[in-house]
Formats: C-alpha cells, structure tokens, sequence
C-alpha cells in the first residue's frame, strides 16, 4: 500500500520529469483549511520541520490558511516542534459541550493559542529567517459581519448562491486581508490577479491574526479590528482560500509545496458542494501535491480523516474522540519519513501524476 500519492501542475511536472526534485526548489508551502484534518499532515510537517530541508538556501513562505496559519505558527517559533506538538495535543484534548456558543468556542480557541503560542517567544518569532509566515484570512461584508447567527446565515446563504453563479462574486462578501511576517509582502499579494490588502505582522496583531484565520462562521466568534488592518470583523481565510485558490510561485522554476489529506482540491468553502469546482491550471502549474491515498484512509479509525463533525458526533463521548484522533496522527506519524526517503531516492520522477486538466501531454511520453 502506497499511503501517499504524488501530483504535479504543469510546470513542476516537467521541473521533475526533467531533473528530478531537491528541497531547495520549493519557494513556498501551502497549509490548507482543512479543520481537525490538519491532523493528517502531522506526520508530514515534524519530519520536515526534524530534517529541516526546507528554507536552506533562501526563506520558505509559509502561507496558510485556518488550520494551515495555526501550524506554521508554530514553524516559525524559537521552539518550532516543541510548539508544534504542544498546538496538537491542546487542539486534540480541548473538549466542546453542548452549551458552547460561537463567543465560548473563540474564547477556547484563544486558549489554546496562548498555550502553545508564547508571548515572549513572538519577537524571536518575526525575526525568523528561514520561513516567512503568510496569514490567510478575510474580512466579513455585510449580514456575514453579524454575530446575530440568524442573520449571519442568512448572508453566508446569498454568498453561496452568488457564489454558485460566478466565484469572483466571492469578494461582494469577502475582503481578502493576508497577514505577512518580513520586510515586505510575499510575492502573491502583489501579482496584478491578487484581490485584498496585506498587513505586516507585529507581537501587537500576531494572535489576533492567527485567531481570525480559523474563525469559522456561524461556529467560532469573528475577532474584531485587528491592530493595523482596517477596521471590521475578521474571519476564517478558507472561505475564499479553502484548499488552494492562488499560484503561489513567484518565478516558473519555483515549486509550491502541499500536502492535502484527499485528492480533490476545492478552491473556496463555499465550492464543497460545487463537484466541478477546482482551482484553475494556472494556480497548480508549480504545486507539488502530496496527497492520502483512499488505501491509507481506509485502514483511519472509522475509515476517514478527522473532521469538525467529529466534535458533533462524540459530543457526549469526547474520550472516544481523543483516542481516534490520537490514533489517525500515530498513523500518519510515518508520511513525512516516507516522502522524504523518496526524494532521496528519486523516485519522485517516477512516481508523479499530472495535476491538471488535459492530461493528453503526458500520455504521449
């Protein structure tokens, strides 16, 4: 069984087919909002952060959104792992009740932030040279800036169907606001296709941004006018950078690396249901996917990743939830050794699979 498969956008593909594939051509890493299913990428992120292979001959940006901005604050700690395994057991072991509303699940959130996140550590943090943290979050328009839940919900309802016809609708309800570690702002964020502002990252606003960037609507509190960013109500970055939704690549030769814990890569969160939804070419030409293979998912506890429904249906039983979620990061503890032991053997070259549309390219190889 493979439990990790391999895909390329256009421009990594050949970058690999033609040389092969070493660490210091990744210029980015994406960390998705993937929810409690950051979990799966466990494993793979503590052998990185173990090998350190990433950042050796130029800064990485770290970019992510949600539980992708809660991970990679952590890479960037004086303490990265310590603080890496200290964010997953307090997420794991932080139990949620029936009573909780919107206002008390941020309030636990904020915990947890303060738990693995020190105060002390944050200038350390900023000065770090190896990674650039880039926070994905948004800015509510509208009813979605409410925290009257029912007429939150009712602007998230518009927002889907607008967003059914048209995705670039997306940004009559949202502001993209990206949150940068650094001197300047990551390339991105200054590509004429980029819609949103860019606000340095400071001990004053860190928390704060890493907070809003896993606001869930209608499930976890907004976090209101953050130190140096425009006024307004901030909330979790997936809902317009879900999985991956922007090319992250500053140069043709630069690789952006991902890990996701499935095969379908969903731009927005408002596309969950949208089946043909999917980034564009042009956004994964320079991705480097790895990927769970449905063998690994299989052999999970209850045959699935982690997700926030687990929070619903262990809510009288959170034991029971621990001990599943312990279970799924034991055994993706070993995906980061595996890929690793890959590109040391370059097998990746043999291994890879088109990440795009039209595929017809490389069945004539």
């Amino acid at each position: 069984m493979n439990p990790i498969e391999i895909k390329a956008g256009r421009k990594a593909y050949r970058l690999i087919k033609d040389g092969g594939f070493h660490f210091d051509q990744v210029a980015a890493y994406y960390g998705p909002a993937a929810g409690p299913r950051w979990l799966a990428a466990s494993g793979f992120d503590l052998a990185l952060l173990q090998e350190g292979v990433l950042g050796r001959s130029r800064s990485v940006s770290l970019i992510g959104a949600s539980a992708g901005a809660w991970r990679f604050a952590a890479w960037i700690q004086p303490e990265p792992e310590k603080c890496y395994r200290t964010l997953m057991e307090k997420y794991i072991t932080t139990i949620y009740t029936r009573a909780d509303t919107a206002a008390t699940v941020l309030k636990s959130l904020s915990a947890i932030m303060d738990d693995y996140l020190e105060d002390d550590a944050l200038p350390f943090a900023l000065a770090n040279k190896q990674y650039r943290l880039a926070v994905l979050t948004v800015r509510s328009k509208h009813l979605i800036a409410s925290e009257l839940k029912i007429i939150q919900a009712l602007g998230l309802g518009l927002s889907f169907l607008f967003n059914a016809l048209n995705r670039r609708a997306m940004h009559r309800f949202f502001e993209s606001v990206v949150f940068y570690q650094g001197a300047k702002p990551p390339p991105f964020c200054l590509a004429a296709s980029f819609r949103g502002k860019f606000v340095p990252l400071t001990e004053v606003n860190f928390k704060y941004a890493v907070l809003s960037s896993g606001a869930i609507p209608l499930v976890v509190g907004g976090v209101k006018d953050i130190y140096g960013a425009p006024n307004g109500v901030y909330r979790d970055g997936g809902m317009l950078d879900y999985h991956l939704n922007q090319n992250y690549a500053a140069k043709d030769d630069d690789i952006t690396l991902f890990f996701l814990h499935q095969e379908r890569i969903i731009p927005g969160w408002m596309d969950k249901k949208l089946k043909r939804r999917r980034p564009t070419d042009d956004v994964l030409d320079n991705v480097l996917m790895v990927h769970l293979s449905d063998e690994f998912v299989e052999k999970l506890p209850y045959g699935k990743v982690p997700d926030r429904s687990d929070f619903k249906t262990f809510i009288d039983d959170p034991a029971a939830r621990i001990k599943y979620w312990r279970q799924a990061v034991e055994q993706a503890a070993p995906l980061g050794e595996q890929f690793l032991e890959m590109v040391a053997a370059g097998k990746i070259r043999d291994v890879v699979k088109p990440l795009w549309h039209d595929q017809d390219e490389t069945r004539r190889e």
